[in-house]
């Protein structure tokens, strides 16, 4: 997951491959909170990790619940309806899926609790569910502005003799959160009457299914009325598996919609067998022009119709997968109109005003209302605009508007605060990377000589920027370190061995650990003994071919910072940013010197400063690429900079080249 303040995604040409999806967000805290109040132990298999998920759990292990994982699977002991007598307070971020249910759940038990999440949460209505819950006699109380959270929960004087009320048509985990707690009381036959319209069906039919799933069969009559019966208990049903998340297909169906590549986008663990809503997302690609060929538990996606459809369309039955099709509207022919949208105004943030808003930034000519949002596409490429995407602490928002990468301007899109996909989707960037093919991966080079620092800077503005990053002197360190292990001596009549040697290399960086064949190198390969060994190899012309292609392959998304002493001028000569440090020898020495004695390892300074001088002449006069700057780079003397400083000084020369 990408944790970066921002993520830059290239333009991207088209796409194709394979993607498998995380567990569905709805299916997984339903089933949390169902597995937590039966008897028994459930196994829960194919569980979303991810912050909503996080926050349930960490409340259910509050309430007494006995969780135990096993790899990839969760053992979950049951309350059984009992909970503790003690106060609690229980935090809930922005999860709706956890606050609704819990509050329901806790509140016809008696639990003596608070419960509580982000300020955003603190936003979003909870009233008609708080109404719904007195009229059964819950004690239920605002801790903060009436009808929202944070929430008191106390004892109950339960009446369940009449019909309960509850809105439709503000959300549908209002509902759901009744339909889920009261079979926890249901000794005799209780009746939920829908008030209004009831948005968001498919959601409740997940509620359903789920329910008889764990042995209660909810009656219902044209979405109107509810009837649990009588005597109803939730009873384990051993093991659940957790369908992948529809909602989350829909990136990667628009995705397959936008791509050029015949082969198309291949979408693993949910299909044609969803019990999810969000599945018919597929309807509306379709409409839109997308190729669709859905199987029980796979869906593979081409494009179709170029450019594609606008549509008119009533949303109630996708609300969140819509707003990918408000996305996909900026690469149709018209005005695409989204309907029945009124949901959208109370999830994560206001996501019509949101996605009207940075869909203007694009060039789109957006009319949005309360309950609907047109979308008039950029008229020509030239009408398109580069946008720093505001995510709002938006999961959505910022997956939909990842797909504008594709736009036909080749411009970049930037998605700020990229790590709040971790509600649903923790490694979506990571996937679409996988498949995405761009027009370039941006590079960074970081030239210098010997103890320059451009290591830490590269290293650190690698991190800064999400970016890959490639210490090249480590892999001529590796390669050296290699063949002295086999006994290879380092010399012009080798080079075809230590090349054959390079070819068969495993090499992983994590961090500042390197490992070569599966054994930590890290320390074997930074020694002043190392250092020395590289640059004898780095002269041997069959050693740096073997080499290449290594490098270039860690070009890869969202980008790459690269440091070397030849990267800008030959191994990434079209590197939009090339960078050359030029401290000193004297100013390199005496920072060495000071790195050593903080190790405590023993140094004469003048003797440092010797080598170093040493190492530049033959670095510098070497026949095979030589060290020096790139025609084109730009000169850093960090001589007498922090690495604050100069990451710092860096990052202003790579936003001066974005156009956001």
């Amino acid at each position: 997951m990408f944790r970066t303040a921002f993520l830059d995604i290239p333009h991207l040409l088209s796409a194709a491959g394979d993607v498998t999806l995380p567990g569905s967000k709805s299916i997984s805290n339903r089933v949390l909170l169902l597995c937590a109040m039966c008897e028994g132990e459930t196994t829960v298999r194919d569980l979303l990790d991810s912050d909503d998920t996080r926050v349930m759990l960490d409340a259910l292990r509050s309430l007494g619940c006995g969780l135990r994982r096993a790899d990839t699977v969760l053992h979950i002991t049951g309350l059984g309806g009992r909970i503790p007598q003690e106060h609690l307070d229980l935090f809930l971020g922005n999860a709706g899926t956890a606050m609704r249910p819990l509050t329901a759940a806790l509140a016809v038990l008696g639990a003596d609790c608070t419960l509580r999440g982000v300020p955003r949460m603190h936003e979003r209505p909870i009233g008609d569910l708080v109404d719904a819950l007195r009229q059964l006699g819950c004690d239920v109380g605002y801790l903060g502005t009436e009808g929202f959270p944070p929430l008191r929960i106390g004892s109950p004087k339960l009446q369940l003799d009449a019909p309960i009320q509850i809105r439709g048509d503000v959300s549908s985990q209002f509902l759901t959160a009744l339909l889920m707690a009261l079979p926890l009381v249901a000794r005799p036959t209780i009746v939920i009457d829908v008030v209004g319209e009831l948005i968001s069906k498919p959601y409740i039919d997940i509620t359903l299914k789920l329910l008889a799933q764990f042995g209660v069969v909810v009656r219902n009559d044209g979405w109107q009325r509810f009837t649990i019966p009588a005597g109803s208990v939730l009873r384990s049903p051993g093991t659940v598996h957790i369908e992948a998340d529809a909602s989350s297909a829909s990136y990667f169906i628009a995705l397959g919609a936008l791509s050029a590549d015949p082969r198309g986008i291949r979408i693993h663990g949910v299909g044609a067998a969803s019990i999810q809503g969000d599945i018919r997302f597929i309807e509306a690609a379709r409409a839109m022009g997308a190729e669709v060929d859905s199987q029980a538990n796979s869906l593979h996606v081409r494009r179709g119709a170029w450019p594609l459809r606008a549509i008119d369309l009533d949303c109630n039955h996708i609300p969140d997968a819509a707003m990918t099709l408000a996305v996909m509207a900026l690469f149709a022919q018209g005005t695409t109109r989204l309907r029945n949208i009124a949901s959208w105004r109370v999830k994560e943030t206001d996501r019509i005003a949101a996605m009207a808003c940075e869909l203007r930034k694009l060039g789109a000519q957006v009319t949005e209302g309360p309950d609907f949002l047109e979308v008039t596409p950029p008229a020509q490429p030239a009408d398109w605009r580069a946008a720093r995407i505001h995510t709002y602490d938006d999961h959505r928002v910022a997956m939909c508007f990842s797909l504008a990468a594709l736009n036909p301007a080749s411009l970049p899109v930037r998605i700020e605060d990229p790590q709040c996909v971790a509600k649903t989707f923790p490694d979506y960037f990571e996937s679409l990377f996988a498949v995405a093919q761009p027009a370039a991966v941006p590079v960074i080079c970081i030239d210098g000589p010997t103890a320059s620092g451009k290591g830490t800077l590269a290293s650190a503005l690698a991190a800064r920027l999400g970016y890959h990053f490639l210490d090249s002197g480590a892999l001529y360190r590796i390669s050296a370190y290699a063949a002295v292990q086999d006994g290879i001596a380092l010399e012009l009549a080798n080079q075809a061995r230590i090349a054959q040697r390079i070819a068969g290399l495993s090499i992983r960086f994590h961090g500042d650990t390197v490992w070569l064949d599966g054994l930590d190198v890290s320390q074997a390969i930074r020694t002043e003994e190392a250092g020395a060994n590289a640059s004898k190899v780095a002269a041997l012309p069959r050693v740096r071919a073997a080499l290449l292609g290594l490098q270039h392959s860690f070009a890869r998304l969202p980008g790459l910072v690269a440091d070397g002493r030849d990267m800008g001028t030959v191994i990434f000569p079209q590197a939009p940013l090339k960078v050359f440090l030029t401290a000193d020898a004297a100013c390199r020495a005496e920072r060495r010197f000071h790195q050593l004695a903080g190790r405590g390892v023993a140094a004469i300074l003048a003797d440092l400063l010797a080598d170093l001088q040493a190492r530049d002449l033959r670095d510098s006069s070497r026949s095979t690429a030589p060290l020096k700057a790139a025609e084109d780079a730009q000169l850093l003397d960090n001589g007498t900079l922090t690495v604050e400083q100069s990451i710092d000084t860096v990052l202003t020369w790579w936003q001066s080249k974005q156009p956001f």
